[in-house]
C-alpha cells in the first residue's frame, strides 16, 4: 500500500509562497531546520525507492543531474544539497520533495520539445525548494510528526499521477492540513514561477521554454474532456499565470539557445523504452524514412536501443556502425555500444571496449558501472574493486560505486570489507538502522586485520552517535 502511495505524488509541494505574500520563509525554519527538512527528504526518498516507478539508470541520472546543477548553481540559495531523480511515469510532471530531493517524471522529459522547455520546469521545482515552500507546509503544523508527515507527502505523490487515488490518500494523511495549504497554490506556484525564470535566465536557457511548455499543456487541455495533464492538476495552471510569465519575459532579450546534444539522445531513448519493442522499432523507422526527426543521430540512437529490446542484435550493432559515422563523440553512445556487447554475450570485448572508452570519458559513471559488473563478472573482482575505489575519489557520495566495492570484496572472501562497504551505501541511502546491523554483522565475520577492524568499530561508533529517526516531532 505504502508503494502505491509513492508511486505518484511529487509536488505534493504546489506549496510555494507568493511574492505578495509576507516573507513565511524565515519563520518556517524556526520550525523546521535545514536540516530537520533534510531528514524528512531522506525518510521520503528511502519510500520512493523502493516503488518500482523509482529509476536508478545511470545514464538518465547523470543528464538530468548535469541539467539540474547548472540550474541550482544559479538558484537563490546555491548551497543546498539538491539531488535530481527520474521517475519511470508517462505522466508529465515533476515535483519537489522536502530536503531538495526534485524528482522528473519520463514522460516530462520525452514531452518537452526543447531543452529549455525542460530545464524551465525543474527551475520551478528548484524555486519550490528555495523559497522555502515545503517548509512552510510544517510550519502551519506546529506538533507535527515526521511519521504523519512523511505519509502525507506519499499520499499526495500518488494523488499525482492517479487523481482518484487523491480523496482517499488524504483523508488518511492528514486532509484538513492538505486542504489548507492547497488554497494558498496559486499564490506559490507565481512566485516560483517569478524565481525559476530567473533561474532559467541566469543559467543560459531560453526564458521562452517556459511560455512555450505553458502555452502547449493550456491547449492541451482542450484535448481532454474529463482531466487535464497531470502537470495542470499538481500547478494550477491559469491565463494570469501564463500572461504573468509573457510579461516578464517580454521584457528579456531574445536568446536563442541550441539545446545540448545529450537533450534529443535521452528523448529517443525514454521513446524507444515505451510500448512493445516491435512498434518502438517501427517509429523509429517510419521516422528516419520520412525525416521526421529533429536530429537524425539521436533519432538513429533511439532506434538502435529499440532493436536491442527487440533483441535484433545483429542489425541493432549494423545501426551503431551507421550511427557513429554521423553523431557526436558522446558518453551515452559509448554506453550504448557496451551493452550491446554485453547483450551479445561477448563480455571479454565488452570489458576491453570499457578500458577504452573510459580512457575518453573517466567520469562518466554509467561506463564505470558497466565495466565494473563486467569485470566482476569475468572472474576479475581485485580489477572490479580497483575501479570502484578510484571513481569513489570523486563521487564520495555514490552509493553505487559503495555496492560495487561489495560485490567485488564478497567475491574476494572479504566478508568484513564488504559489510563495511554495504553499510556505507546503506547510510547514504537513509538506511542508517540497516548500516549498523551490517556493521555489527562484518565485525562478527573474523576477518580482516586490526587496522581494519579498528576502523568498522570506529565507523559503528560514529553512526551509533546519532539518534536514529523516531516517528516523533519534527
Amino acid at each position: 500500500m505504502l508503494r502505491a502511495c509513492a508511486l505518484a505524488v511529487a509536488v505534493c509541494v504546489p506549496l510555494a509562497g507568493a511574492s505578495d505574500l509576507p516573507d513565511l520563509g524565515d519563520v518556517s525554519r524556526g520550525v523546521l531546520s535545514t536540516v530537520q527538512e533534510r531528514q524528512l527528504g531522506v525518510e521520503v526518498m528511502r519510500e520512493v525507492r523502493n516503488d518500482r516507478s523509482f529509476m536508478d539508470d545511470a545514464e538518465l541520472n547523470a543528464y538530468l543531474a548535469n541539467l539540474g546543477y547548472r540550474l541550482a548553481s544559479n538558484s537563490p540559495d546555491a548551497r543546498i544539497a539538491f539531488e535530481f531523480f527520474v521517475m519511470n511515469d508517462p505522466s508529465i510532471n515533476a515535483f519537489a520533495l522536502p530536503g531538495g530531493f526534485i524528482g522528473v517524471h519520463t514522460g516530462l522529459m520525452a514531452a518537452a520539445q526543447t531543452e529549455s522547455e525542460l530545464a524551465a520546469v525543474i527551475a520551478h521545482e528548484i524555486a519550490h525548494v528555495t523559497q522555502g515552500h515545503i517548509a512552510r507546509l510544517v510550519a502551519n503544523q506546529q506538533q507535527a510528526q515526521i511519521g504523519s508527515i512523511v505519509a502525507m507527502a506519499l499520499a499526495l505523490l500518488a494523488a499525482r499521477s492517479n487523481p482518484q487515488l487523491a480523496q482517499g490518500a488524504i483523508v488518511g494523511a492528514q486532509a484538513a492540513v492538505v486542504q489548507s495549504q492547497l488554497n494558498f497554490t496559486r499564490d506559490m506556484e507565481r512566485e516560483a514561477d517569478r524565481v525559476g525564470l530567473s533561474i532559467l535566465e541566469r543559467s543560459g536557457f531560453d526564458v521562452r521554454g517556459m511560455s512555450s511548455f505553458f502555452e502547449r499543456l493550456q491547449r492541451a487541455t482542450r484535448s481532454f474532456e474529463t482531466s487535464a495533464p497531470a502537470y495542470l492538476r499538481t500547478h494550477p495552471m491559469t491565463t494570469e499565470r501564463i500572461a504573468d510569465a509573457l510579461n516578464r519575459i517580454d521584457s528579456l532579450p531574445y536568446r536563442q539557445v541550441p539545446d545540448d546534444p545529450e537533450f534529443q539522445f535521452v528523448r529517443t531513448r525514454l521513446i524507444a523504452m515505451q510500448g512493445a519493442p516491435r512498434d518502438a522499432v517501427g517509429t523509429f523507422e517510419a521516422g528516419l524514412k520520412q525525416g521526421a526527426f529533429i536530429n537524425e543521430a539521436a533519432q538513429r540512437f533511439g532506434l538502435v536501443h529499440a532493436l536491442m529490446r527487440n533483441r535484433e542484435l545483429p542489425r541493432a550493432m549494423k545501426e551503431l556502425r551507421s550511427l557513429r559515422a554521423i553523431a557526436p563523440r558522446l558518453p551515452m553512445i559509448d554506453a550504448l555500444e557496451g551493452d550491446l556487447l554485453v547483450a551479445s554475450g561477448n563480455l571479454k570485448g565488452a570489458a576491453a571496449f570499457y578500458q577504452a572508452a573510459l580512457l575518453e570519458h573517466p567520469r562518466y559513471r554509467a561506463l564505470v558501472y558497466d565495466h565494473a559488473d563486467v569485470l566482476i563478472r569475468l572472474g576479475r573482482p581485485a580489477e572490479a574493486l580497483k575501479l570502484a575505489s578510484e571513481s569513489l575519489q570523486y563521487f564520495p557520495s555514490d552509493h553505487r560505486l559503495y555496492f560495487i566495492q561489495a560485490r567485488a570484496y564478497a567475491e574476494l572472501g572479504r566478508a568484513l570489507s564488504q559489510g563495511r562497504a554495504q553499510a556505507e551505501a546503506n547510510v547514504l541511502l537513509g538506511n542508517r538502522a540497516l548500516a549498523i546491523e551490517q556493521l555489527q554483522n562484518a565485525l562478527k565475520a573474523g576477518d580482516g586485520d586490526f587496522f581494519e577492524l579498528s576502523a568498522a568499530e570506529s565507523r559503528l561508533r560514529e553512526l551509533r552517535a546519532v539518534p536514529l529517526p523516531r516517528k516523533g516531532r519534527v
